[in-house]
C-alpha cells in the first residue's frame, strides 16, 4: 500500500493506514483521538472529530468494501482554523460519484417507517466545512474541515 497523500503538501499531522473493519476503525479511531491534531482539541472539538470520523470510516467499512475489509488511508493535519482530514480508499466509487446530499429523511413519517439509516450524511454535511469527493486513479478521496469549536 503506498502512504496516505498530503492534504496541501503539507508532511506534518497524522497519518495512518490500516483495513476498514469495525474493530480496525475503532482502534483506530481511539489512535486519532489520543494523539496531535485531534488529542489538543477541546472536548467538543474532540467528541465532533469522533462523530464524523466514525460516520466517515464506517461508511467506507460497509459500502466501499462490501465484501470484506480494505485498505484507508488517514491523514489529520492541525491548520489554523481547525484540523484538515483526508480519507481515501480504494472501494467502490460513491453512487454517481458524488456525496451524498445528506438530507434528513421526511419527519411526516410515521416512526415505524423512518429509515434505519441515512442520517450519518447529514451530520457530516452540518459538523464540517469544505466538504469535498474525488474519484481518482481507482480511489475516493473524501476531504473536509472540520473547524475549531
Amino acid at each position: 500500500m503506498q502512504p496516505a497523500p498530503e492534504p496541501h503538501g503539507r508532511s506534518d499531522g497524522l497519518h495512518l493506514v490500516f483495513l476498514a473493519s469495525p474493530l480496525a476503525v475503532r482502534d483506530n479511531l481511539a489512535q486519532m483521538l489520543a494523539a496531535p491534531p485531534l488529542r489538543d482539541l477541546s472536548p467538543d472539538g474532540r467528541g465532533t472529530a469522533e462523530l464524523v470520523l466514525a460516520e466517515v470510516l464506517n461508511n467506507i467499512g460497509e459500502h466501499a468494501y462490501p465484501d470484506g475489509p480494505g485498505p484507508v488511508w488517514v491523514t489529520l493535519t492541525a491548520v489554523a482554523d481547525g484540523t484538515q482530514c483526508l480519507v481515501v480508499d480504494q472501494g467502490i466509487a460513491m453512487p454517481h460519484e458524488r456525496l451524498p446530499v445528506g438530507q434528513l429523511p421526511s419527519t411526516d413519517t410515521a416512526l415505524e417507517d423512518l429509515p434505519e439509516g441515512g442520517f450519518g450524511w447529514h451530520l457530516i454535511h452540518s459538523l464540517t466545512n469544505d466538504l469535498t469527493y474525488l474519484r481518482t486513479g481507482g480511489c475516493n478521496r473524501l476531504s473536509f474541515l472540520l473547524p475549531q469549536a
